[in-house]
């Protein structure tokens, strides 16, 4: 990552990040003490609210369970009450005298049961035969297409089983009062009457809750107005919340953990949210209260511990500042002064008003810079000005070893041409010498370089006539980089003179110049002769072994490899030792010569002058 790496270059350069992460490891133990002690507090806050908190759950759940179960006995024994279900015998639809004074015993009966049962807000029973529904509250009440609605389909369905039926919608009568069945603020406990007989007449006995009796002993165990309370059934159905309806928790969002915290819908804060699950009806109760609230008496000695880290890491860095003004700022001095000497800048000076051993160095460093003007100025210009000089006396050797090889060649077409042709050669010849001299200038840029060799090749045409073309390629933004003068006229004359002249006709010499990222790239390339293994082996054995500075070596000892040699010395001292000069050659296929030079040294071109 890069941030790591930053941070390593900063420990390992600086002296001051190094003091700093000294005092801020020393402080490190008491750091993180202190964190673990933060830490650990609120663990063992959060354990013991959560045992008292799970304990009173654990206990409202039961009286949940003890609720239900005592609805369910109730269901049990008002269903197989004989004197209930021998009144509800009748299976016409149209009610008889007799039908209507047995219905009007049993909403008695139903609500002296209601009236002894303090839990219960209404008990109702539904006829089958006549769809009509005999309420404690309202009385009697028919309901043509109660056995189409989805309360009625589930108890048929679950066969005499109970059944908790959480109405969805609310719906009142013209009248006010609230339906038995449709009111969304009660809880009604299902089941088929009758269960012992064999003539099913799928009567449906209906107990109702009320929702706020369930919420109101359940609020007490929020231990704050913003807590919130859940009950959910054994289906994941919600039966009571005191959360409003936007902010409220879905029943497949609830963890699997007994206490977890996490972020509720709706809030940005986080809650801790506990969870119990009764082992007899599987309903589940939640209890979802803010952690701030839970934190709110420890939060200032929280605060007041980071408050001691930050001013413990301050006076680290405090510390640290004072010992480095003292120690280690005149070794950044020094520093800074062998950067501007690196620069070249051998004026630079350091003040030096220490009796120590840091005063020493800075004396010793004053010192080395004097003699580093006194070397640049005596041996280092001195060495300029002979590699200068020996440079002027590689390039003065090509022009005549040049000269030689084209009078040849104007004897040789005085032979064969008439003499318009021989003028044409010499003129061709003085332009070429003209851009040679340049009046001093060291380089051309490549356009400039490829009009210089199309003089030379020009009178080579005409000595080889119709034996060979010729092809200039240069990409646009190598156009106007400058390279040597002269620097490929050697690789041509070779081209031509050891791989095309022998070739009866179609020989082609390609010249190119292209930018390949932060190099420059020249080829000369031909599809003569080709040079044999044994001569490449020689070639490249002599160009391994050269000397770039030795214009011996050059001259005499490998006088027949002068021209590549020549050529290899002259970009080594022009272009540094990144410059780099390859052959490659196969017999009978040709051969290519590739110049790579680094493209910084060849945005200027050289004075003749330049020391």
């Amino acid at each position: 990552m890069k941030w790591l790496r930053r941070w390593q270059e900063n420990l390992s350069r600086s002296i001051q990040v190094r003091l700093t992460c000294y005092f801020i490891c020393i402080l490190l133990p008491l750091i993180v003490f202190s964190l673990y002690a933060n830490v650990r507090s609120q663990r063992i806050l959060e354990q013991e609210l959560s045992e008292r908190t799970m304990s009173a759950m654990s206990s409202a759940l039961e009286y949940v369970d003890l609720t239900l179960e005592g609805l369910k006995g109730l269901s049990t024994l008002v269903s197989t009450d004989g004197n209930l279900t021998s009144r509800l015998k009748h299976t016409e639809e149209k009610l008889s005298p007799e039908a209507i004074i047995d219905f009007t015993q049993v909403m008695a009966q139903i609500t002296n049961i209601t009236a002894v049962n303090p839990f219960l807000s209404e008990m109702a029973i539904f006829h089958g035969g006549s769809k009509m529904l005999v309420s404690s509250k309202v009385g009697a009440l028919h309901r043509q297409q109660a056995d189409t609605e989805p309360w009625y389909t589930e108890v048929v369905q679950a066969n005499g089983a109970n059944v908790f039926y959480l109405p969805e919608r609310n719906e009142v009568s013209l009248v006010g009062w609230e339906d038995p069945i449709n009111n969304k603020d009660q809880i009604v406990l299902m089941r088929l009457m009758d269960l012992y007989s064999r003539a099913k007449y799928n009567n449906v006995l209906m107990l109702s809750i009320p929702k706020s009796k369930l919420l109101s002993y359940l609020v007490n165990l929020a231990p704050s107005e913003s807590s919130q309370v859940y009950l959910f059934d054994d289906r994941g159905r919600l039966i009571v919340t005191n959360a409003p309806e936007d902010y409220r928790i879905d029943a497949a969002n609830i963890p699997a953990q007994h206490v977890s915290v996490q972020e509720v819908q709706g809030t940005s804060d986080k809650n801790m949210i506990l969870r119990v699950v009764s082992p007899k009806s599987s309903w589940l109760l939640l209890l979802v209260q803010p952690e701030s609230e839970i934190y709110k008496k420890s939060k200032p000695l929280q605060i007041f511990s980071y408050w001691i880290i930050l001013i413990s890491c301050l006076l680290a860095v405090w510390i640290s500042w004072i010992i480095y003004s003292g120690i280690a700022s005149p070794i950044l001095s020094l520093v800074s002064g062998m950067r501007q000497l690196r620069l070249g800048n051998l004026n630079t000076r350091l003040e030096n008003n220490r009796q120590d051993e840091l005063g020493y160095l800075t004396d010793a460093f004053n010192q080395t810079v004097e003699q580093q003007r006194h070397l640049i100025r005596d041996i280092y210009e001195q060495q300029l000005r002979l590699t200068k000089t020996e440079l002027k006396f590689l390039q003065s050797q090509i022009n005549p070893h040049f000269l030689y090889n084209t009078l040849d060649s104007i004897y040789w077409s005085a032979k064969n041409y008439d003499a318009d042709e021989i003028s044409e050669m010499v003129l061709n010849l003085s332009r070429f010498f003209r851009l040679s001299l340049s009046k001093g200038r060291e380089s051309f840029t490549i356009e400039e370089t490829f009009t210089h060799l199309q003089y030379y090749i020009h009178i080579q045409q005409l000595r080889f006539v119709d034996q060979f073309t010729v092809d200039f390629r240069s990409s646009e933004e190598s156009r106007g980089l400058y390279v040597l003068k002269l620097i490929l006229q050697p690789l041509v004359e070779n081209a031509i003179l050891h791989g095309l002249e022998k070739k009866k006709g179609g020989g082609e010499l390609v010249v190119s110049a292209e930018v390949r990222e932060d190099r420059l790239i020249l080829h000369v390339s031909d599809n003569g002769k080709g040079i044999s293994k044994q001569r490449m082996a020689q070639i490249s054995n002599a160009l391994n072994h050269s000397s770039d500075n030795d214009s011996n070596t050059l001259s005499d000892r490998n006088a027949e490899f002068f021209g590549v040699l020549n050529i290899k010395a002259r970009i080594k001292i022009y272009y540094g030792d990144t410059a780099e000069f390859t052959i490659e050659s196969k017999e009978g296929q040709g051969t290519r010569a590739t110049i790579n030079l680094p493209i910084e040294r060849c945005i200027n071109h050289w004075e003749g002058d330049e020391t």
